[in-house]
């Protein structure tokens, strides 16, 4: 059986990635706990745990909300993607992995496209930050997982993927493929080069020009 505590953390988790609790919202714990059926004490110490993951603001005797990121937040987060993303990937194509590990992200990049086709973009965010988050745990470093894990919980919640033109879908689902291919082939170089691409492109429309269509998200 689950703990509560670990009940209440996956529940409120997801009503934020859902959108369902929108950015700056207020997060009771007494209507918290009465929604899921727990005590206010799990409810607690989850909203501590999303506030270490970055998705919840604690605030001394005000409550929690959900964390409201401003332009220059996502800028920030942006600049240490570029900078840690990319480190990953090419240590995921230095170390060489399995061939689990190269299936399970081809599958992922498959399943990825096919939501994409459908027009499920909520279902493409999701399996995108699972890609992401497959390729740093295989870096192999224990400690990049900690460090990106508020960072890459942003255009989860932010909905970006709704703002794609097919154009840019396409680019974002390529950069994918190529990603993979580079691990597959060890080629270190490659891979940072490509994930580098990603999130710079991501990036760079963070503040589209007016009238500017489409947007990509890594």
């Amino acid at each position: 059986m689950p703990r509560a505590t670990d009940t209440a953390y996956e529940a409120v988790r997801q009503m934020i990635l859902s959108g369902e609790a929108e950015a700056g919202s207020r997060l009771g714990e007494v209507e918290l706990a009465e929604t899921l059926g727990l005590s206010r004490t799990p409810v607690r110490e989850a909203l501590q745990r999303l506030g270490a993951d970055g998705l919840v603001e604690v605030l001394p005797h005000r409550g929690a909300r959900v964390v409201r990121w401003t332009q220059d937040d996502l800028v920030e987060i942006f600049e240490l993607r570029a900078l840690l993303e990319p480190y990953a990937a090419a240590r995921a194509a230095r170390l060489g992995q399995d061939e689990a590990v190269l299936a399970e992200l081809n599958a992922q990049c498959a399943a990825m496209e096919r939501a994409a086709a459908d027009g499920d973009l909520a279902r493409v965010a999701q399996l995108n930050s699972r890609f992401h988050a497959a390729v740093i745990d295989a870096s192999g470093n224990r400690r990049l997982p900690t460090m990106l894990t508020s960072v890459m919980h942003a255009p989860l919640i932010l909905g970006t993927f709704r703002r794609y033109d097919e154009p840019a879908m396409a680019r974002s689902m390529n950069h994918h493929r190529e990603l993979v291919a580079a691990i597959t082939e060890r080629d270190p170089d490659w891979a940072e080069s490509v994930m580098r691409a990603h999130i710079r492109a991501a990036a760079a429309l963070l503040s589209p020009a007016p009238g500017a269509a489409g947007a990509q998200e890594a």
